[in-house]
C-alpha cells in the first residue's frame, strides 16, 4: 500500500498543496498533521511509521516533511529500510536501500537541517534588530483598535455577545477579555 504523509509547522498553514501532491502520486491513503517538525512527538507520524508493513511505501513532498533533524531522519529511514518499506520523497525520487541512496539521503537530510537552522538564525536577528527599534511591540499586531473594541462592548449593552460578535467581527472571547480587563 501507498502511503502520504503531509506536515505543516502551524495550523495558519495549507496542506492542499502537499495533498494534491500526494494524490497525484497515487497515495492509497494520506496522514496529515499541523505541528512543528522540530516536536519530538509527531503523534500521526508515529502512527503512520507503525502502520506500514512491508511492501508499503511511505511518500512525503520534501525530506524536511520527513524528519525533524538529519539524526532523526537516519533513525526513520534505517528503520523503515529494515522493514522492507519504500520510501519516496517526491521532491528527489525514490530512496534506494543502497550505499548510494543512503548517502543522497543522508546528504539532502543535513542541507534540509542547515536551511531551518538558517531560518531560525535569520528570525533571531530580525527580533533582535526590531527590539532595537522605538516602541516596538512583541507579538502579533492587534487585529482591532481600543476604539473598535469598546465600540463593540457598548453594544453588549443592548445586543448578545453572538449579535456583536455578527456586527463586529470581533469575537466572543475577545470581547470577555475586554470587558474582564475594563474591569479590573
Amino acid at each position: 500500500m501507498k502511503y502520504g504523509y503531509a506536515r505543516v509547522s502551524t495550523v495558519h498553514q495549507d496542506l492542499e498543496t502537499q495533498i494534491n501532491m500526494l494524490e497525484k502520486e497515487g497515495c492509497d491513503k494520506i496522514v496529515t498533521e499541523k505541528i512543528s517538525g522540530t516536536k519530538n512527538s509527531r503523534p500521526n507520524f508515529d502512527q503512520l511509521i507503525v502502520e506500514l508493513n512491508e511492501g508499503d511505501s511511505l511518500v512525503v513532498t520534501k525530506v524536511d516533511r520527513f524528519a525533524r533533524n538529519t539524526r532523526n531522519a537516519l533513525d526513520v529511514i534505517h528503520d523503515l529500510f529494515n522493514r522492507g518499506i519504500k520510501v519516496h520523497i517526491l521532491n528527489m525520487g525514490i530512496i534506494e536501500n543502497t550505499p548510494t541512496g543512503r548517502l543522497i539521503f543522508s546528504i539532502f537530510s543535513a542541507f534540509a537541517e542547515f536551511e531551518r537552522d538558517m531560518i531560525v538564525e535569520r528570525t533571531q536577528e530580525g527580533k533582535q534588530l526590531a527590539k532595537q527599534r522605538p516602541g516596538f511591540r512583541e507579538g502579533r499586531p492587534k487585529k482591532f483598535s481600543r476604539k473598535q473594541i469598546e465600540l463593540a462592548l457598548q453594544q453588549l449593552e443592548i445586543h448578545s455577545y453572538k449579535e456583536v460578535t455578527e456586527m463586529t467581527g470581533i469575537s466572543e472571547s475577545t470581547l470577555l477579555r475586554a470587558k474582564r480587563t475594563k474591569l479590573l
